[in-house]
C-alpha cells in the first residue's frame, strides 16, 4: 500500500520516463494554481496531489496498459485518470470524454503545454461521441456501473480492457450487475486507498444477455 507523497511519486517514477516525470510536475503545479479559478479537485486533496491523484490514476497501469487502440476515459474532469495516463505514455492515443467547458478548456490547454500530441479531449457528452473501438476504458466518478456500461458498450470490442476506480462501492457495483454477466468483472485492491477497489475486466459489454 503506498501511504505517503514520497511513497506515491516513488512509485510513478518506477512506471515511466523522466521526462514524464517532468510532464506531471509541470500538471501538478498548474493544477493547484488552476484550482484556486475552478474547482477541479478538493482543495483538501492538493497537499497529497501524487496520492490521491497522480499514482491513483497511474495504478491503472498495472491492469491496462496503453497501446495502439485508443485508451478512452469517460468524464474526465480534471484529467484523472487519463490526463496522466496521457503524460505518462505520451505516444499512445488518448481521448478524454468530457462536456463541461471549464474543464475541456484546462485539458486542452494542458494537453498542449505538455506535448501530448496523442491526446485529446472530445468535448461533448459521451452519448454525442462517434463510435470507435477502445483499447482500453476507464472512468472516476463517472456513473454508477451498470449506466456506466450501458453508455460505453458501443466502445468495447473482445479484447477492451475496463480499468474502473469505484472506492468502496466497487464489490457491491459488481454483485448487482446481471447474474449472466456478472463474471466478466472483478474487483482489485487499490494501491493507494485501503477501502477503494478497482473494477477490472476484458471484453465487450452486451448487458443481460
Amino acid at each position: 500500500m503506498i501511504g505517503t507523497e514520497g511513497e506515491a511519486r516513488a512509485y510513478v517514477a518506477q512506471k515511466c520516463d523522466p521526462a514524464a516525470m517532468a510532464r506531471l510536475d509541470r500538471l501538478v503545479a498548474a493544477l493547484a494554481e488552476e484550482n484556486e479559478r475552478q474547482n477541479l479537485v478538493a482543495k483538501n486533496s492538493l497537499p497529497q496531489v501524487w496520492l490521491r491523484h497522480i499514482a491513483d490514476s497511474a495504478q491503472l497501469l498495472e491492469h491496462a496498459e496503453a497501446g495502439d487502440a485508443p485508451w478512452l476515459d469517460l468524464g474526465s474532469g480534471a484529467g484523472f485518470p487519463g490526463l496522466v495516463i496521457a503524460a505518462m505514455r505520451p505516444q499512445a492515443p488518448v481521448i478524454l470524454v468530457e462536456s463541461r467547458r471549464r474543464r475541456i478548456e484546462w485539458m486542452e490547454r494542458m494537453i498542449a503545454e505538455l506535448g501530448l500530441s496523442g491526446c485529446r479531449v472530445e468535448g461533448r457528452r459521451l452519448e454525442l461521441v462517434e463510435t470507435f473501438a477502445a483499447g482500453v476504458i476507464s472512468a472516476r466518478a463517472f456513473a454508477p456501473l451498470e449506466r456506466l456500461l450501458r453508455l460505453s458498450a458501443r466502445f468495447s470490442t473482445s479484447d477492451t480492457r475496463w480499468v474502473l476506480p469505484k472506492g468502496r462501492s466497487a464489490a457491491q457495483e459488481v454483485a448487482e450487475l446481471p447474474e449472466s454477466r456478472r463474471a466478466m468483472f472483478h474487483v482489485e485492491q487499490s494501491l493507494t486507498d485501503a477501502e477503494a477497489g478497482i473494477i477490472t475486466g476484458c471484453g465487450k459489454w452486451k448487458g443481460a444477455k
